[in-house]
């Protein structure tokens, strides 16, 4: 049966790129093809890349729902970005078109960010495409809205001239009999009421009469005081929506369709991101994840005030001035955020390592501003040298974190020894405890840590910790209980070729683990490193120019593989730059 729906599913791929290669063909096939073919077509038109094909698609998408960013495969190319710009153009231009049902699209994920791609859209140039498509869509809006009224006001003129000459012709209307009695004529009657009217309206003007009023006598009369009313009722509802700050044209909060993205704002791009959010569009952005760059505080404040709260999943600032009071000040800036369960903090600039007066008090702010985050799940901090400040940082929050990314922080043994026995360590999927120093008053806390996490952990990250034979030798134990252990990142640590072999024999026998990043050994360096070396000297210090001294290493470490029976299925390697942390995912 599985066999069947593959074989017909691969058909209709084949047909579907065959269908969308020549362009020349769409007029004859968009019009008959049925809608459950749509989404083929698409991913072909994507895969095969045909910008034409996906404009026209996306313009008449019959459908209420598009999601295109979170449909890529692993390992499948991100789109062109000739595919992306006709996309956001044919959402634009589907505003318009009445064969267009779409009404959400999604497009969280789409930005590619590997630089290494050519032709596609990074996060940055997405995030304006975006805003300049709502800018767009705002500005066709507007244009068609004063088109349509000038319309209306067109036809208004034109009925208003064909009722005054129907009123005219009708009182040019002369009955020539008379009443039963001999009386005057109707004829002669109607004109001097008329004529009372018309002296009563210039007499009285400050009169306010109702068309249903029956003194009310003349036509024309009555078409000026409707007139009048009309005017006062739409002057009384443009200052009432001045007063409650909405705006004054009701067509400008008509949200057509609502767009799910992860928008990447930086100091270049912040202006174009607030005026695509502040302003009403037919076009409504949604962030799934935000993140920022070289921001002030106060301008992420104001970002933040200006996304919808329901669909923000997760922040994440980088390489922002915000020191410890800056921090404090967004933490609870974040609690109106309900689904918010991703917290990342790199490098802005938290240097607890020298005493500055209020920074105990806004260490306790930030600390209230994690525990606000009721739903948190995942939290990094990166470089931001926090030591021994741990406990103060992780107790608050309200529930146990499952990623946990302290790089670079500058931990000590008593932070690892609260980590050990916190709420959190049972439940850790993802540890990084990278660059972050190790000896044998910290190693007792480790063991105990990888204790507590070895059902639950499926990524540890530990490079550049300064683990040698010895401190690897005792850890390899604690390391062997974590049979969910998918990835294992060990670079930049001083072992020498045994240790490494040692290391290879206890990943092998960790049937869940798909990657394992090794450090280079030391007999691979040129001479002269120091005995126990930093990582920095590590990544710093060149490797031997001659391929035999470097060739022994993968030999020997695919006799172990080859002994255990892992040559297919656990990639070992020592290529910082190239190696995919996406083996870590599951299957």
């Amino acid at each position: 049966m599985n066999i069947c729906a593959d074989m017909v599913l691969s058909l209709v791929n084949l047909c579907a790129r065959e269908v969308v290669s020549d362009h020349s063909s769409s007029p004859c096939w968009l019009s008959c093809v049925p809608r459950e073919l749509y989404r083929s077509l698409l991913d072909a038109a994507f895969t095969h890349c045909r910008p034409l094909a996906v404009g026209e698609l996306v313009q008449r998408w019959p459908e209420r729902t598009l999601s295109l960013g979170g449909s890529r495969k692993l390992g499948q190319c991100p789109p062109n970005r000739l595919c992306v710009q006709a996309l956001l153009l044919a959402v634009v231009r589907g505003l318009t078109d009445n064969r267009c049902y779409l009404q959400l699209i999604d497009l969280s994920g789409l930005q590619c960010e590997n630089g290494r791609v050519e032709d596609s859209m990074g996060g940055w140039s997405l995030t304006v495409a975006l805003c300049s498509m709502v800018l767009q869509a705002r500005g066709a809006a507007s244009r068609a809205h004063r088109r349509d009224g000038e319309r209306e006001r067109k036809r208004g003129l034109e009925a208003e001239r064909e009722r005054g000459g129907t009123i005219k012709r009708d009182r040019g209307t002369i009955w020539r009999g008379k009443d039963s009695e001999g009386g005057h004529r109707e004829d002669e009657v109607g004109k001097m009421e008329c004529r009372s009217d018309e002296v009563e309206g210039t007499v009285s003007h400050e009169r306010v009469l109702l068309p249903e009023d029956d003194s009310v006598k003349g036509i024309r009369r009555r078409m000026e005081i409707q007139r009048r009313k009309a005017s006062s009722e739409l002057k009384a509802k443009t200052s009432s929506n001045n007063r409650n700050g909405s705006s004054d044209q009701d067509w400008d909060q008509v949200v057509v369709v609502y767009v799910r993205a992860d928008l990447f704002v930086n100091a270049r791009s912040w202006e174009r991101v607030r005026d695509a959010l502040s302003h009403p569009s037919p076009l409504r952005l949604h962030c799934r994840y935000l993140r920022v760059e070289e921001l002030s505080a106060p301008s992420i404040a104001s970002l933040l005030g200006l996304l919808p709260q329901q669909d923000l999943l997760g922040v994440d600032i980088r390489y922002s001035s915000l020191g410890v009071s800056g921090l404090a000040m967004l933490l609870p800036l974040l609690a109106p955020f309900p689904q918010l369960h991703s917290l990342r903090l790199h490098y802005c600039n938290l240097d607890l390592q020298r005493t500055q007066p209020g920074q105990q008090g806004a260490l306790q702010d930030m600390s209230k501003g994690l525990g606000s985050l009721k739903k948190l799940k995942r939290l990094c901090l990166t470089a931001l040298r926090l030591p021994g400040h741990l406990r103060l940082l992780l107790s608050s929050l309200s529930q146990p974190l499952e990623v946990l990314e302290l790089p670079y922080l500058c931990l000590t043994s008593t932070d690892l020894a609260y980590l050990s026995c916190s709420q959190h360590a049972p439940f850790l999927r993802e540890l990084d405890l990278s660059e972050n120093w190790l000896d044998e008053s910290s190693l007792p806390s480790l063991r105990r840590l990888l204790g507590q996490a070895e059902s639950t952990l499926t990524q540890l990250s530990l490079c550049g910790c300064g683990l040698s034979d010895s401190l690897l030798g005792a850890l390899l134990p604690s390391l062997s209980c974590c049979q969910a252990l998918r990835s294992l990142r060990l670079a930049l640590n001083p072992l020498s070729r045994m240790g490494l072999l040692s290391l290879a024999r206890t990943a092998a026998g960790i049937r869940s683990l798909r990657l394992l990043l090794y450090p280079n050994p030391l007999e691979e360096y040129e001479p002269g490193l120091p005995a126990l070396p930093s990582s920095a000297q590590l990544l710093d210090w060149p490797l031997l120019e001659e391929t035999e001294g470097r060739d022994i290493t993968p030999k020997l470490l695919d006799e172990v593989l080859s002994s255990r029976g892992r040559t297919c299925d656990l990639l070992v390697t020592s290529d910082l730059l190239n190696y995919s942390p996406d083996l870590a995912v599951d299957d």
